[in-house]
């Protein structure tokens, strides 16, 4: 099939491989302009971009897709079927409407629980036993579209978002090239109005411990936020990101050191198993530990 990719972060990048390796003709790929990025802040290509133009695929990389010149150009393609994947922008109806067969979106959930930005992360910090990847058919509405194909996985009581994104990127990156092969045999499911939830995107002020909820809740926070933007707490006056965790038998005050890194809750203890400190690489809990002095009690 001819086929426009639109994708920009990691997360897409297997997408575009399997869409290549299954011996479709990726006639352009859009993504997100370079950004200014590291301690220069000099431009840097997206992880998408590097690696269309490591395999010879042409790239586009337009502001907004609002204007008819780019629409145009997007047309001009003469597409069967658009593939799209954290893209990043909003697909005008022109857009969705230029390739013969429409636009298909790889979402990281099972829809219509987590609609939008955050959807891995929410699904962890949410308590979530399950979530998956859904295909869906684009249509104007955030997440809206019918359903064409899903597949469901559990999600592990140690899983961070980190670990969750790259298991449903490859199993999306599967997805797409089973239902593309039997596009025209799909029914598409519409979603139902029951089960709307929508996952914001996160903001940095969630990111802060707070000691007082229950151990189940700091757990589902250090792990959806693992690793960005990073749970934290202080710790004698520095900022620590706290990158694994896991439930612990424990009881006390509200952050109280129980031993090692182990942090009393509202009920229950948290287990803190790996750390980031300011200027550092992550590191076990463990190592850290030989240099940070946790005292008494964290805030």
């Amino acid at each position: 099939m001819k086929i426009i990719f639109m994708g920009t972060p990691d997360f897409s990048v297997p997408v575009l491989d399997a869409l290549v390796q299954a011996g479709h003709d990726i006639v352009a790929v859009y993504c997100q302009p370079p950004r200014p990025a590291g301690r220069g802040k000099k431009d840097r290509p997206s992880p998408v971009q590097v690696k269309a133009e490591a395999l010879g695929l042409p790239v586009r990389h337009p502001v907004s897709l609002k204007g008819s010149q780019e629409q145009a150009e997007f047309a001009g393609l003469q597409a069967d079927v658009a593939v799209v994947v954290a893209y990043g922008l909003i697909l005008p109806q022109a857009v969705l409407d230029a390739p013969k067969l429409g636009c298909l979106n790889i979402h990281a959930s099972l829809l219509p629980r987590w609609r939008g930005a955050a959807p891995i992360h929410r699904a962890i910090m949410a308590g979530d036993a399950q979530t998956g990847v859904c295909i869906m058919q684009m249509e104007a509405g955030l997440d809206t579209g019918p359903v064409l194909l899903r597949e469901a996985t559990d999600i592990g009581a140690e899983e961070t978002t980190g670990a969750l994104h790259d298991r449903l990127s490859a199993m999306g990156a599967g997805l797409v090239v089973e239902a593309l092969g039997r596009l025209p045999e799909l029914a598409p499911d519409v979603q139902p109005d029951e089960g709307v939830t929508y996952a914001a995107k996160i903001d940095k002020a969630e990111a802060r411990v707070d000691w007082s909820r229950s151990a189940a809740e700091v757990d589902r926070l250090i792990r959806g936020l693992s690793p960005f933007p990073g749970a934290w707490c202080e710790v004698g006056g520095e900022r620590v990101k706290l990158l694994g965790s896991r439930l612990v038998d424990g009881s006390g005050a509200s952050g109280q050191v129980l031993g090692g890194f182990t942090i009393a809750c509202a009920d229950g203890a948290v287990e803190i198993t790996q750390v980031q400190r300011a200027g550092k690489r992550p590191m076990a809990a463990v190592e850290a530990l030989r240099g940070l002095e946790l005292g008494e009690t964290l805030t």
